[in-house]
This record gives structure tokens, sequence and C-alpha cells, in this order.
């Protein structure tokens, strides 16, 4: 990448406009900001590079001096940046904290106002293939995080607070990369800038105690596998006593003969050879009772017989997908003397058309001949 020029490396073109090298900057400049690659070293590498040339294209008279003479003419004028470069530069930088802390950086929370856990919560549960299909009623036994009252959520006896010791009370740590200085929300403190003085004797310092609970859901027909449900106001409670709601994510247990596929269910049938070749009806399990699939003359392997409507029915209300039979041709493994002779005989009858393999190997073999002569 360092053989790249400076508008490869931010991947522009050479008559891309400032706004459109901004922009390439902020993106490259993102994706390999050492907070977001902890540890990896080409990471690094990358994001200096883009430093350094967005610095140049972001100065007209380097641009001009670099689109001219490349990297050899800007030798030796490192230390005279434009400050409006500088500026430009700084000012992206404070928007990518911003972003990277999900609002104003120079901003502390209060301590009072931030909340230890989530106030939503999720539980997963295991359904039948059938409860899935049909809907059911479950009930849910889980545990929820209320504020603890006796420290009021804050984790500290008494509810007194010291300066953090890891980051002084700023609520951010820094760090220095090359010429550069960039700040992170201080792991320790979460970005409060306080921590317990001393830790609360009652929830030992988590700032809250768990609750058992047991709610009855009403699971609807259709439901599958990563599917949530919301269960509102049955949540986490806050120290506000602002309560969120509860998730339940489901996984659908396979069944043994069902396989789902969205809102549509597939079977394998075995059929039996001469079953297939004579057409027969036969009776198949569904979901909803028993189906009479009637096979074409000559149903060849593998198959699909296509009920519609009689798959699964769309968890939001969107119809009901198909139920497909797919034909599992299966062979005799051993025939006795009769068999043998009946088969001999079946074959005979249809003459000709018992040896479509005949006129393909006669004019294969004929062809292959000719490669010799």
């Amino acid at each position: 990448m360092e053989n790249l020029s400076y508008y490869e490396i931010l991947e522009v073109s050479q008559n891309a406009d400032k706004a459109t090298i901004k922009k390439a900057y902020r993106d490259m400049a993102k994706k390999y900001h050492p907070d977001k690659n902890a540890g990896d070293a080409d990471a690094e590498r990358r994001f200096k590079l883009c430093n350094e040339a967005y610095q140049c294209l972001s100065d007209d008279q380097q641009k001009s001096i670099y689109d001219r003479y490349g990297k050899e003419g800007l030798q030796g004028r490192s230390s005279r940046h434009s400050s409006a470069g500088f500026d430009n530069f700084g000012s992206i930088f404070e928007d990518m904290f911003s972003s990277f802390s999900g609002g104003n950086s120079r901003r502390r929370p209060n301590p009072a106002d931030m909340e230890k856990y989530p106030l939503d919560m999720n539980v997963d549960m295991i359904i039948s293939f059938n409860e899935a299909v049909f809907g059911c009623e479950k009930e849910v036994q889980y545990n929820y995080k209320t504020s603890c009252e006796e420290c009021k959520g804050s984790g500290a006896k008494d509810g007194k607070l010291a300066p953090c010791q890891q980051c002084k009370g700023q609520g951010q740590v820094f760090i220095k990369q090359g010429f550069m200085t960039f700040s992170q929300t201080c792991p320790v403190c979460q970005g409060l800038g306080s921590a317990p003085a001393e830790s609360c004797e009652t929830c030992r310092g988590t700032g809250y105690k768990e609750i058992k609970e047991t709610v009855t859901i009403k699971i609807p027909a259709g439901i599958d596998s990563d599917n949530r449900l919301r269960v509102s106001g049955k949540g986490n409670i806050g120290k506000r006593g602002t309560r969120g709601d509860l998730y339940v994510t489901f996984r659908v247990q396979k069944d043994k003969h069902f396989i789902r596929n969205g809102n549509d269910v597939y079977i394998e049938i075995p059929v039996f050879f001469t079953q297939a070749i004579m057409g027969a009806t036969i009776t198949i399990p569904s979901l909803t009772g028993e189906l009479a699939l009637k096979l074409d003359i000559g149903t060849k392997d593998k198959q699909h017989f296509t009920f519609k409507n009689e798959g699964i029915e769309d968890v939001h209300g969107h119809g009901k997908g198909d139920f497909i039979a797919q034909i599992n041709l299966t062979y005799p493994t051993k025939l006795n003397d009769k068999q043998k002779e009946l088969l001999k005989e079946l074959q005979e009858s249809f003459g000709i058309e018992s040896k479509p393999h005949e006129n393909v190997l006669d004019s294969a073999i004929e062809k292959m001949k000719s490669w010799f002569k």
C-alpha cells in the first residue's frame, strides 16, 4: 500500500473534488481507526497512510505540487502545511470521535441517570416443530434486574462516589498514535468519571438485585428459528422505575419426517419402482391429515409433487406455504427366478422401446472406430 499513490490510497480519481476526497478519507479513517482495530498492526499502518494522503490532497498547494512532481516534490514542506488544512483535519476527527462514542464526546453523562444494565432483555426458548407450526402457550421463567434500593442503583455504599482512578475523573482515557492523540471512553467507569468509594453491601457493588418471574406467552402459528416475540413491560427495571421489554428468541427443533423451508414443508416419500412405473395412487401424511398422491406414469426419482396452501401459516398473516412431496424411488435388492422371468417378459413386451441405449451406443462405437482409421 505504501507504493500506491495518494489517490489510490483513498480510492478516488485524480480529478476528484474536495468533498469527494473528504468523504473518502472519513470512510477509510473510520475503517482503519485504532479504536476499532486494537492490536492490528496492518490497520494502524493503513490508518497512518490515509492521514498522510488526506493531509496532502486536502491542501490545494500541496495537491498541486503532488500532481506535478509526486511525493518527491513535497519533501521539505512538512513544516509548512496550511493552517486551514489542519483545521479541516481536526474537525473531521472531532466528528469521528462523536460517532465512535455515540454523541458529543465532551459531554459527560450524569451518574444518576446512567443505568448499569439495559432495560430490555432477551431469553432463548426451544420449541418443538409442531408447537411452531400450530402455535401454543408456554411459560417463560427468567430473572430480571431491578435497581438496588440501598444504593439507589449506584453500587456505592450510602451512594458515595469518588473520582475514577483510571481516568482521574475525566471519563476518558487518551492514547497517543504517532503525532496525534486520540481519546476513548474510560473502560473502568464507562465515561462517568466516578466510581463507588466503597461497594454497597446489599448488592455487592452491582447496583441491582435479580428477581425471578414467570410469564405465560402466546406463541403464534408459523413462528420460526431466530424469530423474536416482544413481551411489553416485562424486562429489567431502571433507577427511576422505568421497565423495559422482554424479548423471547425461538429455536425450533427439527422433525424426523417434515423438513421446513420458510413456510414450505417437504417430506420424502419412498415409492417402489413398480408404483412409479404404473402411476399408482398412494396415501401420504401431511401437517393436517392424510393426502392422496397420484403418481404420474413413469414418475422419476426426486420428482416433486406440490400441494398448494398445505404448508405452514405465515407468522405475519401473509397466507400459507406449500406442502411438497419428494419421491425417493426404491428397488429390490434380490430377485427370485420367477421375478426375473416376469421382468424379462415385461422388458421384451416393450420391444425396441426397452433398449434406448442401443442407438446411442452404436453411434458412439462407430465414431470411436473412425478415430483409428
